[in-house]
């Protein structure tokens, strides 16, 4: 009861702050920092840098193996690596994702950047996160909602969102989604959150009429969102669909009413590490201000960001036109004068699939300087030559000459690994 309670307070808390303009006020942003840097201060890792009177701009800029490396200082609740390590593993094992460290949640990333990231996740903060995913992704509402969630992994974070009227009902991506369409179309939920991959599937078998539910609300998570898999996604399910931009870091964005993802700045610091010369793409540099058992400081993701400047709502909050998966997998090949061009990820996607409108799924994967492998779904056996040229044209426009492509027979994706279509292994 308590922590509902705490629940609703912080919903009532976010709408007040926006109703009566706080949420984008610069004075009251720096106050939240101010307040949290104090906070911090608790972290063993944090309070060597003396963050009271220290600038916020000399902190040292975190990333994956910085933070897990760290893990046992940067915690301000004296939860070492191992012990936090042996509860997630055993939880995933057992597919049994109820025990905690005393009020403290622990959970695991897919690891998809070669190391597998750990978040810790205090009661109060929950409850402020679902307060937030009511507020922007779920919405209030005095009628129930059901709510089907195809995830990894369970956890408290999750499970705590329960109530009268909200039911989260977790589905383990682990388990064949074959055996879960029974469940699904006896639950018939209102709002339906998974991975594009997984949505892929559940659309394939609804128009297949297997699936019989008509959800009101579809919400993308955790896997790039490409613009055909919407397309086809949207014209099944005949709704259009919301994103949520979250990882092990945290909640980081969601879409407003025109389909734009924002930043949620009100709890956010996001600094820019541009990618590109046009200062367009960037990696986000984030500071959660939500975030005090596990500290969230300056910490740099790998994804490719894709800024947005226009969006219609009229929000002040950071818009994202795209987000184009992560820079590991940025296509390298040398030029005719040898040297390193850098492809993003979108423009190889956006080639093969407006080569050929018959390809149904596809993957590239370079496997050295020059070597790359492609496979090519489709009915048509000509779709993957079609393909193939496409791509040479995006090579040859860069005076990328020195390259081969190779053909691909298979590829197989395992559900429950985060989908990427283009792959750098070199």
């Amino acid at each position: 009861m308590f922590f509902k309670l705490k629940i609703l307070l912080f919903l009532i808390g976010i709408k007040l702050e926006r109703f009566i303009g706080l949420h984008s006020a610069l004075w009251y942003k720096k106050l939240k920092i101010f307040i949290y840097l104090k906070r911090i201060n608790h972290s063993k890792f944090y309070a060597s840098f003396d963050v009271i009177s220290s600038k916020f701009l000399d902190l040292p800029i975190m990333n994956k193996s910085l933070f897990m490396k760290n893990f046992d200082s940067i915690n301000t609740c004296g939860i070492s690596y191992k012990q936090a390590f042996e509860l997630a593993e055993k939880a995933e094992q057992l597919r049994d994702f109820s025990p905690m460290i005393g009020e403290v949640a622990v959970g695991l990333s897919t690891g998809t950047s070669g190391n597998r990231g750990m978040f810790l996740v205090s009661d109060t903060e929950r409850a402020k996160w679902v307060a937030y995913m009511i507020d922007r992704v779920v919405g209030f509402s005095l009628k129930k909602k059901t709510i089907a969630f195809f995830l990894r992994a369970n956890n408290q974070l999750y499970e705590s969102s329960k109530s009268k009227r909200l039911s989260f009902n977790f589905f383990d991506i682990y388990i064949n989604i074959d055996s879960h369409i029974d469940r699904l179309n006896a639950l018939s939920p209102d709002i339906l959150i998974a991975q594009p991959s997984v949505l892929m599937i559940l659309a394939k078998k609804k128009k297949a009429k297997e699936l019989r539910i008509q959800p009101t609300k579809i919400v993308s998570v955790a896997e790039v969102l490409t613009q055909e898999d919407r397309k086809f996604i949207e014209s099944i399910f005949e709704i259009k669909l919301s994103e949520v931009y979250q990882c092990t870091e945290g909640f980081l964005a969601s879409s407003c009413s025109y389909g734009t993802m924002h930043f949620n700045e009100d709890f956010l610091i996001v600094e820019k590490r541009y990618l590109d010369e046009e200062k367009t793409k960037f990696h986000p540099i984030i500071t959660d201000l939500i975030r005090k058992t596990q500290p969230v400081v300056r910490y740099e993701l790998n994804d490719i960001i894709t800024e947005k400047s226009d969006c219609k709502c009229g929000s002040k909050f950071l818009g994202i036109e795209n987000v184009e998966g992560r820079s590991d997998d940025i296509i390298i090949l040398a030029d005719i004068n040898q040297n390193k061009v850098r492809i993003f990820p979108d423009i190889i996607r956006r080639a093969i699939v407006l080569s050929c409108q018959s390809i149904e799924d596809y993957t590239l994967i370079q496997k050295n300087n020059k070597s790359l492998n492609l496979y090519i779904k489709s009915e048509l056996e000509q779709s993957y030559l079609v393909a193939v040229s496409a791509l040479e044209k995006v090579f040859i426009n860069y005076n990328i000459v020195d390259f081969e492509i190779n053909k691909l027979e298979n590829y197989r994706f395992k559900i429950g690994n985060k989908k990427r279509r283009v792959i750098n292994e070199s």
